[in-house]
């Protein structure tokens, strides 16, 4: 091993012992979740967004709401619902009287962390403007461009089951996600866990374990952290699959309508850095790569109604690529 890449280790441990705390104390309050909960801090590292989908009642909102408080950044929590309007979110002018001019109002989205709860049933005119400040990290406000404070990260949730009320996210502001986690019931044993720690009283403390610097610290390194050449082969081929299937010997031409696109490499590679990193090292293997390709390219293949028919899911369909596509 070079000794660049002992040197790219070496951080990689240091940092990777700073999120570790984070993620001990977010545990405190979240039981169970390890995966989401890893993947959330994933998400923090690469300077990416989240889409959370689950049920209600599974502490979604709590899970953000908790990161919040283990980083010393600003937290906002939005509350979406269909008469939300555009300003609501990022603010507007107002005009004085007295002076004759337009003060700015800045909207809550100028924070470091940002919750869109329940984000589908926001209005497409709503959906648009978080589209501008989750891509270009700026807002316009009236032909006034403003830029976000960094960190910025929006972490929106979704209910799959209720349609009523709901807008369907566009499929331009779905790929602005970086991951799309699927958040699932606890366990038998981590719900009389859940039942104790929350029906006792028992008040949680959590403590401040990162800075909004320190964040951007360990987002500038996640970039220096080392792909071989092969590894970006590797995901270039996971995602060219999507595309072309039969080129892989799949017969899946039927079930994608459309592949993923040239952003979804890019996160695919830089999340693979963010989990070799969290993992305390500089350097990524096949293996960060498999880690997080279901969480990158779940929401990014869209299938044909003869799929959804059939009762195929996009995870099915990535776990078949990644069996086939030749690994490194």
């Amino acid at each position: 091993m070079d000794k660049r890449i002992l040197e790219l280790n070496k951080r990689a441990e240091n940092y990777a012992a700073r999120l570790q705390r984070a993620r001990a104390e977010i545990t405190k309050v979240i039981v169970g979740q390890e995966q989401i909960i890893e993947k959330v801090l994933l998400a923090l590292i690469a300077n990416g967004h989240v889409l959370i989908e689950g049920v209600p009642g599974l502490a979604k909102t709590l899970l953000v709401r908790t990161l919040a408080e283990t980083l010393e950044a600003g937290f906002t929590r939005l509350q979406f619902t269909p008469d939300l309007l555009p300003a609501d979110i990022i603010g507007t002018k107002i005009y004085n009287h007295r002076t004759g001019t337009f003060k700015r109002v800045r909207g809550p989205i100028f924070t470091n962390l940002v919750l869109a709860d329940e984000i589908n049933r926001a209005p497409p005119k709503v959906q648009s403007a978080l589209l501008e400040a989750m891509q270009e990290r700026q807002v316009s406000i009236q032909g006034e461009t403003l830029c976000l404070p960094e960190p910025f990260m929006v972490l929106a949730t979704q209910n799959p089951i209720e349609s009523e009320g709901t807008y369907k996210l566009p499929e331009a502001q779905v790929d602005r996600f970086m991951l799309k986690l699927l958040i699932g019931y606890p366990t038998k044993h981590e719900e009389v866990e859940i039942i104790g720690r929350f029906t006792e009283g028992m008040a949680t403390t959590v403590a401040k374990s990162l800075t909004a610097k320190g964040v951007l610290e360990i987002q500038a390194f996640n970039q220096h952290v080392y792909a071989d050449t092969k590894i970006k082969e590797y995901v270039a081929d996971i995602v060219d699959a999507t595309r072309n299937p039969e080129a892989y010997g799949l017969a899946l031409a039927d079930y994608i309508e459309y592949g993923a696109s040239p952003r979804a490499s890019l996160w695919l590679i830089l999340a693979a850095k963010a989990h070799a990193l969290l993992h305390g090292r500089g350097y990524v293997k096949p293996e960060d790569v498999q880690a997080v390709a279901h969480d990158v390219l779940r929401h990014r293949v869209l299938l044909t109604y003869e799929a959804e028919a059939e009762e195929r899911t996009s995870d099915e369909i990535i776990t078949q690529l990644l069996e086939k596509v030749s690994v490194p």
